[in-house]
């Protein structure tokens, strides 16, 4: 099940017919390029170890005929960069570039996010714009500047580059001028701008504004102060406020998967995300200022988006026509449909040939790169050797909790289950909380696998009820911003409840053999779940999960003291398991990477001292210097060989 090739970084060159992208395969990491008429995928990289290296940032280099790309993660906030295989000598995140056409590729400097520019290299290392030669050679810091630099953008002449300036209450757009070797901010004021984008003229600029307010972490936000978008003359330095959104419902910026949060197009426009009415929606308005115009009405969000080379088209990936699939669309001026039926698109690109290209599944078949043709999508890279006709196709489901709130969820029935049999079952809790599980393997690499294990645990006789519960996204703003959620009331219990009320009424399902499991957020619900509700759940697998919501939340913001909020630091102890360990009875498997970034290891630490306490089974599996999400596939399928191996000494 988990032998699949997973695609990411899909990217596609601004001068000639080609794309390239990562994969990795069962841990092995590799870079493939394919050049137009045919699309033939070529293997670029020869990497062979499961590593836990990650490749990203690809960046076409026509002059050369190169790929620029990244190899090795981010630090930490200890500075030290993810090493999963613990190497003595640990791994640091390095610039490499490889030729087109001749597999291999050549380590140059430390640094991240490289930036072609002419016989020149922009890049980033901690926080700062460094360049250097095309063989990697004279590196050097362009320029430095208080606070941490990123966003690089370069002129449409690539005489100036765009910067953004983050100084954590605030942030600035610059511009810094290559002839002169200074830069400039542009109307620097109190809130935090970000996202610049330059018109295509390369006279103007414009950027996000949004005012700062003190951040507030696992609780709903539906409404702040509104955010804006301002112009900016480069010339004379003058800027003018084109945009404001309204006060209440979509004054919060909601972001999209994009290279950037705003597009100005060729007919001289602006093209924006907007929940105005509760869904994320694409926006225009002239550059100039003006009434916004709403390209894709309709219940429905727009998630991936990208803009074509000649900046006349969009296309992205929404939900508006299946909320169980994403689907996608472009935009020229007028929008049109690009895809329907069974399966999901994601990540889509437009080459300069105007070909659209994308990222791809269905219920029974993994990711693969795909390219628009004839009105249907075809396979640009596809493994012909997965066992797609041992998959189960699930079905969608509907809830109703005890408050009247609805949640979702895809329900998984083992293929040879005879009528009248009854079968354990088991709760999947997604993490986040702002994700959406779909009828088919997911955009995300970490749900990709965790949709192969629903399968897998299908096919070992288990339901599987994989729950989209409330905070999550695709159903709008007032489901992903449910009041009392989270560290502000746990109020998801209620669709956790629900689900087990589901499969407690399915006529296939042995309700005394209920378990849970999941990761991150997900590991929190199934803590909860076992803590709250042993009497129904009778295991459960807590895969890095949230035991004190103070502490995770301190992680997230150091600054963060639960003295200075004493109200909502007890209503965030209370809406955790640490709160109600007393009713803990069911065994549990904790997992947890030990490098883990998101949910401090000590959570897992914390909660297994307290059941040791109580006398609850627990059974621990631990990943030395793992991240959050699990760099290493060995690590991957020992988890979830783990997982099915203790359900299957639990409700079998």
């Amino acid at each position: 099940m988990l032998g699949y090739g997973f695609p990411t970084e899909l990217t596609a060159s601004e001068k000639k017919d080609q794309i390239a992208w990562a994969q990795n395969t069962e841990g092995v990491r590799n870079l493939f390029y394919a050049q137009g008429p045919d699309y033939l995928p070529v293997q670029l990289t020869n990497y062979t170890s499961d590593d836990g290296q990650a490749l990203e940032d690809l960046a076409f280099d026509p002059a050369e005929n190169t790929l620029w790309f990244v190899r090795g993660g981010s630090p930490n906030r200890q500075g030290e960069y993810p090493n999963p295989i613990s190497m003595p000598d640990p791994p640091k995140q390095m610039i490499h570039k490889v030729s087109l056409g001749i597999p291999g590729d050549t380590a140059l400097v430390e640094g991240h996010h490289p930036l072609p520019m002419g016989d020149r290299v922009l890049f980033l290392r901690k926080g700062q714009p460094w360049i250097m030669d095309r063989n990697g050679e004279n590196a050097k810091a362009l320029f430095q500047v208080r606070g941490a630099v990123s966003g690089l953008t370069p002129s449409p002449d690539q005489t100036k580059l765009a910067f953004v300036n983050s100084r954590g209450d605030h942030g600035f757009i610059g511009v810094y001028d290559f002839s002169s070797g200074g830069f400039v901010f542009l109307d620097p004021g109190i809130d935090v701008d970000s996202n610049p984008v330059w018109s295509p003229a390369g006279n103007q600029l414009a950027f996000l504004r949004m005012p700062y307010e003190e951040p507030e972490l696992f609780v709903p936000q539906r409404e702040g102060l509104p955010f804006s978008l301002v112009v900016a003359d480069i010339g004379s330095g003058e800027s003018s406020t084109v945009f404001t959104a309204e006060a209440g419902m979509g004054s919060v910026f909601r972001v999209i998967a994009a290279d950037n949060q705003l597009f100005w197009t060729s007919r001289n426009t602006l093209i924006f995300p907007w929940e105005k009415d509760g869904w994320t929606h694409l926006y225009e308005i002239p550059a100039s200022g003006g009434a916004p115009k709403l390209i894709t009405p309709g219940p429905g969000e727009v998630q991936y988006v990208s803009q074509g080379p000649k900046r006349n088209t969009l296309v992205f990936n929404s939900n508006q026509e299946d909320r169980n699939r994403p689907h996608l669309a472009s935009y020229d001026g007028d929008l049109k449909i690009l895809t329907r039926g069974e399966t999901l698109e994601w990540s889509p690109v437009i080459g300069i040939d105007g070909s659209v290209f994308c990222l791809g599944s269905t219920a029974t078949e993994p990711a693969n790169v795909k390219k628009l043709s004839g009105g249907g999508l075809t396979a640009i890279a596809h493994d012909s050797h997965y066992p797609s006709g041992s998959l189960v196709v699930p079905r969608p489901v509907d809830l109703i909790a005890s408050d009247g709130h609805p949640s979702f969820g895809q329900l998984f029935v083992p293929a040879g289950l005879k009528s009248g049999e009854k079968a354990p079952a088991v709760i999947f809790f997604h993490g986040g909380s702002r994700r959406q599980m779909l009828l088919g393997f997911h955009h995300r690499d970490y749900y990709h696998y965790a949709y192969a294990m629903n399968q897998y645990l299908a096919q070992n006789g288990y339901i599987v009820l994989s729950l989209n519960y409330r905070s999550g996204i695709g159903y709008g703003m007032e489901f992903r911003e449910a009041l009392n959620y989270g560290a502000g009331g746990a109020s998801e219990y209620r669709d956790v409840l629900a689900a087990a009320d589901f499969l407690q009424g399915h006529p296939q399902v042995d309700a005394s053999r209920m378990g849970l499991w999941g990761g991150s957020y997900g590991g929190y619900l199934t803590a909860l779940g076992l803590a709250r509700n042993s009497d129904r759940f009778k295991a459960g697998v807590d895969i890095h999960g949230v035991y004190d919501w103070n502490n995770v939340i301190q992680g997230f913001l150091p600054g963060y003291n639960r003295l200075s909020k004493p109200d909502f630091a007890k209503k965030a102890y209370d809406a955790s398991p640490i709160a109600i360990m007393d009713g803990w009875k069911s065994p549990v498997l904790l997992i947890h990477g030990d490098d883990d970034r998101n949910v401090p290891f000590n959570e897992t630490v914390l909660k297994a001292g307290k059941l040791r306490k109580l006398g609850v089974e627990f059974e621990q599996l631990v990943f030395p210097d793992e991240v959050h999400g699990f760099l290493r596939h060995e690590n991957w399928y020992r988890a979830f060989q783990a997982t099915r191996d203790f359900f299957d000494r639990k409700l079998k």
